[in-house]
């Protein structure tokens, strides 16, 4: 009986903190998101990439972020400077997911792609950071493997919790 109260004890002193820590970048997320653009987790993302699914990824940061680091096979638009012409080739129907450093800049993408005729945008929950806080792969600009992320500002980067922070 003594070894299981143990257990229990040791078991919730454990996962509260991480839970709470979570519970924290949500309310944070809740926040800022508008619910504008229907959301994807990165795990979800992850399991379209691994089975070959035909995506587009927009990366929607400044030019520093994304050389710093991002996700494999994603295509740069600048979120400063977004216009039509960068998304003009992409057919309408297509699955386009979006993503910065936790959300906000591409939610707002996301909305403008959604007013130009996408039929199919989502937004990454949690941006590049919750991609790098559950440990999965980023490259830099020579398209190596990396765990550095580019956290837009010392304030925004206590959200990341796993890879090298770079300001």
């Amino acid at each position: 009986m003594e070894k299981k109260v143990f257990i229990l004890i040791a078991f919730v002193l454990t996962v509260i903190p991480a839970l709470q820590a979570q519970t924290a970048y949500d309310r944070k997320l809740d926040s800022l998101y508008k619910n504008t653009v229907p959301q994807i987790k990165p795990s979800d993302l992850k399991i379209k990439m691994d089975a070959w699914r035909h995506i587009v990824l927009l990366d929607t940061r400044a030019p520093e972020e994304y050389l710093v680091s991002h996700i494999p096979g994603a295509v740069f638009v600048n979120y400063n400077e977004f216009k039509f012409n960068d998304v003009a080739q992409i057919d309408r129907d297509a699955e386009i997911i979006v993503y910065c450093s936790v959300g906000y800049r591409s939610e707002r993408i996301g909305e403008k792609l959604l007013d130009m005729g996408f039929t199919n945008v989502k937004n990454l929950y949690g941006g590049i950071f919750q991609w790098a806080n559950e440990g999965r792969p980023l490259l830099n600009k020579q398209k190596r493997s990396t765990d550095s992320v580019h956290t837009y500002s010392r304030s925004w980067s206590s959200w990341l919790q796993r890879g090298i922070k770079v300001y």
